[in-house]
C-alpha cells in the first residue's frame, strides 16, 4: 500500500483553484441571467415562459451552492493558513479536503449539465 504525501500548500492551491473555478461559474450565471432577462422581456415567448423561469430558479439554486461551496472553501482556507505549509497535514485535514473534493465534482458535473441545456434553450431563442 502507497502512502501519499498531502502537505498544506498542495491543499491551499488545490483549494485556491477550486474557489476561482466556483466565481469563474458564477460570472457565468451573471451572462445566463442577463441573456433570459432579454429573452423574457421579448413579445413572441409563449409557452417557452415556463422552461425560463425554470432556468430563472435553476440559476438561483446554483448561485446558493457556489455559495456554500466557497464558504467551505474559506473555512478550509483559514485552517490550513494556521499550520506549516511544508509540514505534512494531518488526517482530519485530508479527510475533509476528499470531501469538499467530492462535493465540488458532484457540483461541476450539475453545472456542466445545466449549462449543456441553458445553451439548448439559448440557441432556440436568440
Amino acid at each position: 500500500m502507497q502512502t501519499e504525501a498531502v502537505y498544506s500548500s498542495d491543499l491551499t492551491f488545490n483549494l485556491e483553484i477550486w474557489k476561482r473555478e466556483l466565481k469563474f461559474h458564477m460570472s457565468e450565471l451573471d451572462m445566463f441571467q442577463q441573456k433570459l432577462e432579454e429573452i423574457a422581456g421579448r413579445e413572441d415567448l409563449g409557452r417557452s415562459s415556463i422552461e425560463l423561469e425554470s432556468y430563472q430558479n435553476k440559476i438561483m439554486i446554483e448561485r446558493h451552492a457556489i455559495g456554500k461551496l466557497l464558504h467551505r472553501c474559506r473555512a478550509k482556507l483559514g485552517n490550513l493558513h494556521s499550520a506549516d505549509h511544508y509540514k505534512n497535514v494531518d488526517g482530519q485535514l485530508q479527510y475533509e479536503k476528499r470531501s469538499l473534493y467530492e462535493d465540488l465534482r458532484h457540483y461541476i458535473k450539475l453545472h456542466y449539465e445545466f449549462k449543456e441545456g441553458i445553451m439548448d434553450f439559448f440557441l432556440k431563442w436568440l
